[in-house]
């Protein structure tokens, strides 16, 4: 047997270990190189790993959820058995058949697909997959829920449910609540709302939207808001900043690299929107969607992972009134939007209808006075509230 060991490897930016997320493999099981043996979880990103090379799989090292240093033993091959398999006739293999008959055909799908099929009591084995090479995609088990969902409640009765189950804070969703505790224990958050009356927004971006050519994205409010937020930035560096703890130093940024927070399958996600004051609203609306939809997909890059300078948040239709967005350490600002909606406010000394939205921020009260704080906010709602001003030379 030719023994192969393939290590951790070095996923770059400083990363010293990686947290096993699923594997993709099993002892016993022949992969060809370049095949994706596992899934790891970074600090930075999930990142999917292939085979160095072609051979059968003696053994893994490490369960989902275990942390594997840089360097240590992930995985063995015997390379020696799959070359011989290459090129031996297919009768000198009486024991070939039986081997293929007894190992199941492998089920592709993500962790959070795999959990949450998990909790629903689905066997992913009868789920038919419609993504690249039969992988099973959220919406191919939600259509699955839903149909058991239906027959649900065509049945006369419910009967009352008793366990519980467990889940272990694995991958993504380990790196959050590693992410939030650290932001909410070192971070003093200091949070201000302002509402925005965003009456003649709605209006340009309707006349925008109706004269746009087939294919281009449409206008939400996230494209202007990107927009007046690097005006305002401009006026208020200090809020476009970032917290050096190891040098004690606050590092202002002259470029608005604008983090996306996205709900995704496998949990929030914030892709990177870069250079924010050279795109125009059009501009803005179309990378946010590619960086969104690659966030989902899990197509996203480190580097299209890292990297902002300022994080806006926005739930769209279920914003709420009121959020307290936690920040997005080393950031020292968030940007909460809330959804908008129509009802009666005092305008020009009468009472009217007007379309009316909260902006919920919070900044890191170390480094952002309250008074800058409230001026930048302020600054932002004037642009949105007169959005022509947000194109204007100053």
């Amino acid at each position: 047997m030719s023994r192969y060991v393939f290590r951790m490897p070095d996923l770059g930016e400083g990363t010293v270990e990686a947290e096993v997320v699923e594997w993709r493999v099993a002892p016993g099981e022949r992969v060809s190189e370049d095949q994706i043996i596992a899934e790891v979880m970074t600090d930075k990103a999930a990142v999917e790993v292939p085979s160095p090379v072609t051979g059968r799989v003696v053994s893994i090292s490490g369960q989902p959820g275990d942390m594997v240093p840089v360097g240590a033993e992930l995985i063995v091959f015997d390379t020696d058995s799959d070359i011989a398999v290459a090129t031996t006739p297919a009768a000198a293999l009486p024991d070939a058949p039986a081997v293929a008959a007894e190992r199941p055909a492998r089920v592709m799908a993500s962790p959070a697909t795999r959990r949450k099929a998990h909790a629903a009591g689905i066997d992913l084995a009868a789920v038919s997959g419609t993504g690249q090479g039969g992988r099973i995609s959220a919406q191919d088990l939600e259509a699955v829920i839903a149909g058991r969902a239906g027959d649900a409640r065509a049945a006369p009765g419910r009967a009352p449910r008793t366990g519980t189950e467990e889940i272990r804070v694995i991958g993504l969703r380990r790196v959050i609540a590693e992410r939030m505790s650290e932001a909410k224990r070192n971070i003093p958050h200091f949070a201000y709302v302002e509402e925005v009356d965003v009456t003649e927004l709605e209006a340009l971006r309707v006349f925008l939207n109706s004269r746009l050519a087939a294919g281009e994205p449409a206008l939400s409010y996230l494209p202007f808001l990107v927009t007046a937020l690097v005006r305002a930035l401009a006026r208020y560096p200090q809020c476009n900043a970032l917290h050096d703890a190891a040098r004690n130093v606050i590092v202002r940024h002259h470029a608005v690299h604008v983090g996306i927070a996205t709900q995704t399958p496998d949990g929030l996600k914030v892709p990177v929107l870069r250079h924010a004051e050279a795109r125009s609203p059009g501009e803005i609306a179309a990378e946010i969607g590619r960086l969104a939809a690659a966030a989902r997909d899990n197509r996203a890059t480190r580097e299209e992972l890292s990297g902002s300078t300022i994080t806006v948040t926005s739930l769209g239709r279920l914003g709420g009134i009121v959020t307290t967005p936690v920040i997005n350490a080393p950031e020292v600002a968030i940007i909460g939007v809330n959804k908008a909606v129509e009802r009666p406010v005092v305008h020009g000394g009468a009472i009217v209808v007007r379309r009316m939205m909260n902006l919920s921020s919070c900044f890191d009260h170390r480094f952002v006075d309250g008074a800058d704080a409230a001026a930048m906010i302020q600054a932002l709602k004037d642009y949105l509230e007169h959005p022509a001003t947000m194109f204007m030379q100053e």
